[in-house]
């Protein structure tokens, strides 16, 4: 089975192909008819009709194809005869890549770490124990790495990450070599080479860790996701069926301050714990917005806060994107004001009052409903 870097690098290579074809010299170009001078018949055979781009442009050169060609694959085929050793890698290293990954690779500042995680025991398997822990802080690459020729490849085509395809294949296989020795899958005086990267691959901590799925690469696999005949007036459930994991919750910075302030979507304040209570509010503002008319009449200003997404952004005890209602309530006891100031506020959005990250406005609610709702929240929203 072909990688997905080994499909991009087929279809890069027919792109080229394809591109190669498509000159054509202006010798080559029909000439109109001087003044004067008949006009050449013209008779288009089965072959020329069927096949209009047969006279144009040429073949691509296997000099040109090989440019694109550069995909290595699980069983190696496409590796380019070389070798470079560890030491060699320790200096490609500390010279281009370094300042992104760390000097052993353990960096969480710009990428996520390339080593760690895994054991001696874990070579002995083949699997990474520390994958099936939810409580493990943090997924390296090696932790996930199941053939060394993805690392070999990806290195290959995209790295350095501001001078990608700068690397010559040796200089590829000692950086390779550099950070399975990193990993202790290599000793340090070893030679990475394409004569020995399969005994390499032997070693690998997660080799054995992949899994196929037949549905998507064979035809009589069974497909990923099965069709039913449509029904109508489905029940709706809100239900959680993807979370983000605890131990990438916060790899990579709080979410909540990446967020460029434009729009209506917020990043989570991932510094915090995930939060289960605007799930459940969405799910009771549907409930709501699903019952008749007449029974919304007498809705309370707790159904008026889920009916108006309060809860995405807002929890009644916890801070979330915004404050709590009940740090909101702290804030303004007291203050005769304060009922006036927040509806206007609840209505026209405001920023900075709590934070970077805006309110946005609600100019849908009437004021008689922005006021309900601020007398809940300042009541301590119970």
């Amino acid at each position: 089975m072909k990688s997905i870097g080994s499909m991009i690098g087929r279809a890069a290579g027919l792109g080229a192909a394809v591109l190669s074809t498509m000159a054509m010299s202006h010798a080559q170009a029909p000439q109109p008819a001087r003044s004067g001078e008949a006009a050449p018949a013209r008779v288009a055979s089965a072959e020329s009709s069927a096949r209009p781009w047969s006279g144009i442009g040429r073949s691509a050169t296997r000099t040109e194809i090989q440019a694109w060609d550069i995909d290595v694959r699980p069983d190696f085929k496409g590796l380019p005869a070389g070798k470079g050793s560890v030491d060699e890698g320790l200096q490609i290293w500390e010279a281009k890549c370094e300042s992104c990954h760390g000097t052993f690779g353990e960096s969480n500042e710009v990428f996520a770490p390339i080593v760690g995680g895994t054991t001696r025991s874990d070579m002995q398997t083949g699997r990474v124990a520390n994958l099936k822990r939810p409580d493990y802080p943090q997924r390296t690459t090696m932790m996930k790495l199941s053939q060394v020729s993805t690392l070999w490849d990806y290195i290959n085509r995209a790295m350095p990450w501001n001078a990608p395809k700068t690397l010559t294949p040796d200089e590829v296989y000692a950086v390779v070599a550099y950070i399975l020795n990193l990993a202790e899958v290599v000793p340090n005086d070893f030679v990475l080479s394409d004569k020995n990267i399969a005994q390499v691959q032997e070693r690998l901590p997660n080799r054995n860790g992949k899994v196929v799925y037949p549905g998507m690469w064979s035809p009589a696999g069974k497909p990923d996701v099965q069709g039913d005949t449509c029904v109508s007036n489905c029940p709706v459930v809100f239900e959680v069926r993807s979370v983000l994991p605890d131990f990438a919750r916060n790899a990579h910075g709080n979410l909540a301050e990446q967020n460029r302030l434009v729009g209506p979507t917020r990043g989570a304040d991932t510094t915090q714990p995930a939060l289960r209570e605007p799930l459940a509010a969405a799910s009771a503002a549907r409930a709501v917005s699903e019952t008749p008319k007449a029974a919304n009449a007498s809705r309370g200003p707790a159904a008026l806060a889920r009916e108006s997404n309060c809860f995405a952004c807002h929890a009644t005890a916890t801070r979330m994107v915004g404050p709590s209602l009940r740090e909101v309530a702290e804030r303004y006891r007291g203050d005769t004001k304060a009922e006036a100031i927040l509806s206007d506020r609840v209505r026209a959005g405001v920023q900075g009052n709590w934070g970077a990250i805006p309110m946005p406005p609600h100019p849908n609610l009437s004021d008689e409903d922005a006021r309900s709702l601020v007398r809940w929240i300042l009541s301590g929203a119970s």
